[in-house]
């Protein structure tokens, strides 16, 4: 049919999460659909987002989908981070204290100890309007560069400015 390559919103390979963002698959799943596409030939890129899994859970979002996705080939890994918009279903959700989005540093430690439990050679673009601290990595040679990085921003910036950030987002 001409594909020679996928881009996948896996968003996640925990299954807690994906059930919460309502995704309609497993981790199972996604491992057994692209080891399909690796039968095939087929390249296929994952999306992975920050913050999905809600406060106090990103570092199990981020410890499952990275073990799960050291067991894939993505040729990259594209990186984004939460953003509630109104008329979503987590936006309800949170409107009704049934989701409380994690903090943007919650979120930037998540995104390192995805990054430091990654045991494949990707590459991995953090770099969209959603992510507080844009970030490129060729994993896993870029690896400890990257999470100190990340960890300068943890500890120098203020909260506060990082979610000012996120509440002047008007889209993605």
């Amino acid at each position: 049919m001409g594909i020679n390559g996928l881009t996948i919103g896996t968003e996640s390979g925990d299954d807690g999460t994906l059930a919460l963002a309502g995704k309609g698959y497993t981790a199972a799943d996604i491992l057994e659909q692209c080891w399909k596409l690796d039968e095939a030939g087929i390249e296929y890129y994952f999306v992975y987002m920050t913050g999905l899994a809600g406060k106090g859970r990103g570092y199990w979002n981020a410890v499952n989908s990275a073990e799960l996705f050291s067991w894939l080939n993505p040729y990259f890994i594209l990186v984004d981070s939460l953003t509630l918009f109104p008329d979503t279903e987590l936006y309800r959700m949170e409107q009704e204290g049934q989701f409380t989005p994690a903090g943007e540093k919650e979120r930037l430690e998540e995104l390192q100890v995805f990054i430091r439990n990654l045991q494949i050679r990707t590459h991995l673009f953090a770099d969209s309007s959603s992510n507080f601290y844009p970030v490129t990595a060729y994993l896993p040679k870029e690896r400890d560069s990257v999470a100190s990085e990340l960890q300068h921003i943890i500890n120098t910036v203020r909260e506060e400015e990082m979610a000012q950030c996120r509440r002047n987002l008007k889209s993605l």
